[in-house]
């Protein structure tokens, strides 16, 4: 591997001392003269036609400068792509908290006390709340203007209640099939579940005499969010400003702007700033969780073992709205992983997102990826239980190797799952004997492409030599930041230290994709690469005047330029820096990438044949990796994701009943303590292939993925029975290992 002077050192985070010591300014920490505070009334009902709005009493009282609501404002649909959601709910309402008003005033308990005095009479209508119900014929239609929304993807989707029908095929499923001597089918469910971020989505808009605005907002994508608000709001983008915050904490779901559309209407009713912070159980009522889904995986195998056949079924509980979704298809990309990582010459997948009663899903850590591959990686075991094959040596021949196009015919390069395979169960000690009776192991694997996307950097050299890189990425709690002042470094030649991020809003930083895909440290990391050497060249031919030599004599080493050619004289970096300042800006633009990161898991759990209780023991998480910048991050997202897959895998679910939030605080969604986290072990298989600055590849959505089919397939080794619907509970256990028993039973 390559040497390197700040690459792969395990620097500390650039903006942890700001965090630690309260310095950091979060969206909610903006105070601005004349501050209102606002809050939103929230429908009780999952489907209602709104009959009256009363908001009177509300506006009458004390220190209440205004009372919207939908009738207060432009009759538009708002959505990062689909144009399919109000700001306030206008004639009916689809989800027990949807905003119907909204209140301003002096302090957040005056505009508590004016919610409650705004009085609403609801029409109630039937609901439905399960999307395969959704789609028969027979169900309430949530959305009958769905035909005239913009954005929505084309063809439109003929099935009653979905909004997105994604089909991925590959060769002719129909012959596939025939070709198969045995043919196995199974169905899988996942939950609805809340990212779990410490930081509730906050919002400051002040609204300008002109009708612009400035706004600071927990948002990943300021740039996309100015885009967006200029077409909600029907404002050229250059008369809105979004100015930078840290970030605490995303996972995916802080990229919508629908909070700052209230805000803005309120400022401009008003004429001052207005702050709109959720509470916690605003988030879990009406946040855009994790979709819940309804997998079905058909899938045929030739006489020798190898999958020939995989046909799809993928039904995903969009919620109410679609609006809280970025992409063209409005759907999750990781429907698309339904093949899994393995060789299938035959491939059908047919996705679908069906519009329920219930609170609207967005992205969440690999959308799509971890519902689809507890789906895919369990029934992997299934089928091997079946054909009494051993599950790792299943994969391993099934498993794609270079060359292979994808299931859905997807090109990728340096495809190393085997040798990540073989590592894994290694270090897992798969096939030794374990240490109990009720223990088991479980394997499962998956695959994440590094993102693409667009990004700009700017890189200034200041006349005392210290540079300062200008981006208008946010750090979502990634390490971001470090990481890109390791790439400037690295790329001058310099000490990190002597190096800077600041973090630039939409009038002062160069445009760029935003946080997600898997794509900051490749786009962005790029950028400021490309920046870094281009003032590094300007630099070398001041260097080369200095010392009388060609340009093309000198190189920059270890923060001086040197002669090459002329005995090794040198000059330092800051003599030569002492004639600027010296500005470079560079843009990347990538979308479509080759190269993916494989991940296999190898979980291993003690199960409690009296209660279910499911501990795990020992997670090995093997990862395909390039160059690692920074160690320190790179575990760090690891682990992270590692843990985020365990509570996907054992506790975590957003309860729904009848449309309703039953689990509406952090006592009541669970998530994991220290205490349930097990021996982590990671397995890193490297290489020099990546697309990120220095060969990296991602890491950041990769380690939550297999968790959860890796401990259902443990479980299953440790106790014979199939949990196929996560949570993984040990009531769920409890009651299949009863089954069991009562089933052993009645056959004696």
């Amino acid at each position: 591997m390559a040497q390197f002077l700040a690459i792969g050192k395990p620097v500390g985070r650039v903006e942890g001392e700001a965090k630690v010591t309260g310095a950091a300014r979060y969206a909610a920490d903006v105070l601005l003269p004349g501050l209102l505070w606002a809050k939103c009334l929230r429908s009780p009902l999952p489907h209602a036609r709104i009959v009256r709005i009363d908001t009177a009493r509300a506006a009458a009282l004390p220190g209440v400068h205004a009372v919207i609501t939908a009738a207060d404002l432009p009759n538009r649909l708002w959505g990062r792509w689909l144009k399919d959601m109000p700001v306030l709910a206008r004639d009916r309402v689809r989800f027990v908290g949807e905003k119907v008003a909204a209140v301003a005033a002096e302090d957040p308990d005056i505009a508590e006390e004016a919610l409650n005095r705004i009085e609403v009479e609801y029409e109630e209508l039937p609901a439905v709340f399960d999307p395969l119900e959704a789609v028969k014929e027979t169900a309430p239609l949530l959305h009958p203007e769905l035909h005239t929304y913009q954005g929505l993807p084309q063809p439109v989707a003929q099935v009653p209640n979905c909004h997105s029908h994604q089909v991925w095929t590959k060769g002719d499923i129909a012959e596939g099939f025939r070709q198969a001597a045995r043919i196995f089918e199974h169905v899988f469910t996942t939950p609805t579940v809340h990212h779990g971020y410490i930081e509730p989505q906050a919002t400051v808009v002040r609204a300008w005499a002109d009708g612009g605005l400035e706004a600071w907002l927990s948002n990943k994508m300021p740039f996309r969010s100015r885009q967006l608000l200029a077409q909600a709001l029907e404002l050229p983008e250059e008369r809105i400003v979004i100015h930078p915050c840290h970030i605490g904490g995303d996972f995916g779901g802080k990229g919508s702007i629908g909070d700052a559309l209230v805000a803005y209407y309120l400022s401009r009713r008003t004429g001052r700033p207005v702050k709109l912070v959720l509470t916690y159980t605003e988030e879990l009522l009406a946040g855009n969780p994790r979709h819940a889904a309804v997998i079905r995986l058909r899938t045929g195998l030739t006489a020798d073992h190898r999958l020939c056949a995989r046909q799809a079924e993928i039904y995903f509980n969009s919620g109410a709205y679609g609006a809280f979704k970025p992409t063209a298809i409005v759907n999750l990309w990781g429907a698309a992983e339904a093949g899994g990582v393995y060789r299938i010459p035959h491939v059908r997948i047919d996705a679908y997102s069906v519009y329920t009663n219930q609170v609207p899903c967005g992205h969440m850590r690999s959308p799509g990826d971890p519902q689809v591959y507890f789906a895919v990686e369990s029934h992997m075991d299934m089928i091997a239980q079946a054909i009494g094959m051993d599950p790792y040596e299943f994969r391993l021949r099934n498993a794609l190797e270079e060359g292979d196009l994808s299931p859905v015919g997807h090109r990728w390069r340096n495809i190393r799952l085997k040798e990540v395979l073989r590592r894994a169960a290694e270090v897992a000690g798969w096939g030794q004997p374990k240490p109990g009776p009720t223990v088991g192991r479980g394997i499962a694997c998956a695959q994440q492409p590094v993102g693409g996307g667009v990004s700009e950097a700017i890189v200034r050299v200041e006349p005392d030599g210290r540079v300062t890189l200008i981006t208008a990425v946010p750090d979502v709690g990634t390490g971001a930041h470090t990481v890109l002042r390791q790439v400037v470094a690295e790329a001058l030649t310099l000490p990190v230290e002597w190096v800077r991020v600041q973090v630039g809003g939409t009038d002062e930083a160069p445009a760029d994709t935003g946080s997600g895909a898997s794509r900051v440290t490749h786009v962005a990391g790029q950028a400021a690469y490309q920046a870094s050497m281009r003032v590094g060249e300007r630099l070398r031919a001041v260097a080369a005047r200095a010392l009388g030599v060609a340009e093309g004599e000198v190189r920059l080493e270890d923060g001086r330029f040197v002669a090459v050619s002329d005995g090794g004289r040198s000059v330092a970096w800051a003599e030569v820096a002492a004639s600027g300042p010296v500005e470079e800006r560079a843009a990347y633009r990538q979308e479509q990438v080759e190269v993916t990161c494989f991940t296999v898991q190898v979980a291993e759990v003690e199960v409690d044949p009296e209660t279910g209780q499911v501990g795990v023991r020992r997670l090995v998480t093997a990862h395909d990796v390039g160059t690692i910048i920074n160690p320190l991050g790179h575990q760090g997202q690891i682990d992270g994701g590692a843990v985020m897959g365990l509570g996907y895998a054992l506790v975590e679910e957003l309860g729904i009943e009848e449309g309703r939030v039953t689990t509406a605080n952090l006592g009541e969604f669970k998530i994991p303590t220290v205490r349930d986290i097990p021996e982590l072990v990671t397995v890193l298989v490297e290489s020099e292939e990546g697309p990120v600055p220095y060969r990296g590849k991602a890491i950041g959505e990769s380690a939550n993925v297999p968790v959860a089919g890796a401990i259902a397939n443990a479980v299953y080794d440790a106790v014979g029975v199939r949990i196929t619907e996560l949570p993984i509970t040990a009531e769920k256990v409890r009651r299949a290992l009863r089954e069991r028993a009562a089933g052993e039973a009645g056959a004696r």
